[in-house]
């Protein structure tokens, strides 16, 4: 816990990936653990953002966690989560195999410095999609930001306001790009050059499986476990643990 952000808040981002339906269902089930986990821990949780599927599950959905080392605990989370389990939506209850990715970003309180050009800013508003009264469903107060040189996207609904969104959406952006800067120097000392991955089978850096068995391993460290309920319900600190000791 000794990184310059580790005792920041934690910005965290679900999207599914392939699979369709059942993918989006995973997401949100990601979404209720890291939920569920911060609630465990004392933390408070704030939604960004909710995007919700056609038919279950969501899109996407991006929340706010508040608490100490919040960010150098759920750092450890980004990647791609594999789930393996029978699927609720398959009439002939196959098997089925979905990916969902999580994203982690420090929220830094402190006024960076990074500069935005706003002619590298393609800015979108929308209705809001999740829960929030008759006010945010009957106006596009959200906010949709993507940064076109790095193909960055932050998107931000929980605001009342327009302007209050977008003020919130540019403070993640800056938070985003300064953790992309600081990531690209760390990578070129180190030599190494960072992978943007895909979410789909052979990325995943934790795997869920329900069906046939039940075990969740963590495919960086090995650790695993067989509370499946436990874990899925936000037991996941012995995982956290497991990474920040193998990173030492």
């Amino acid at each position: 816990m000794s990184g310059e952000f580790d005792q920041n808040n934690a910005i965290v981002e679900f999207n599914g990936g392939a699979g369709g339906t059942e993918s989006m269902d995973w997401a949100n089930m990601l979404l209720r653990m890291y939920l569920r986990w911060a609630e465990k821990k004392g933390f408070a949780a704030e939604e960004l953002e909710y995007s919700p599927g056609e038919e279950a599950g969501i899109k996407s959905a991006t929340i706010l966690i508040k608490g100490e080392y919040a960010y150098g605990h759920l750092r450890s989370e980004q990647g791609v989560h594999r789930l393996v389990r029978i699927s609720p939506f398959d009439s002939n209850a196959r098997r089925h195999t979905s990916f969902a990715s999580v994203a982690v970003t420090p929220d830094i309180d402190q006024d960076v410095e990074v500069e935005i050009d706003e002619k590298d800013l393609r800015i979108d508003t929308y209705r809001s999609s999740g829960a929030g009264g008759q006010h945010v469903n009957k106006t596009d107060s959200a906010v949709r930001l993507t940064h076109l040189p790095t193909g960055l996207v932050v998107a931000c609904q929980n605001e009342r306001s327009q302007h209050k969104n977008k003020d919130r959406a540019m403070k993640m952006l800056r938070s985003k790009l300064y953790e992309l800067k600081t990531r690209e120097q760390a990578e070129k000392m180190d030599g190494i050059k960072g992978e943007r991955k895909s979410v789909d089978f052979g990325s995943q850096i934790r795997s869920y499986v329900m069906q046939p068995y039940q075990m969740v391993k963590d495919l960086r460290t090995n650790f695993e476990s067989s509370n499946v309920d436990g874990i899925l319900d936000g037991d996941i600190d012995p995982f956290i643990e497991s990474y920040l000791l193998s990173e030492q």
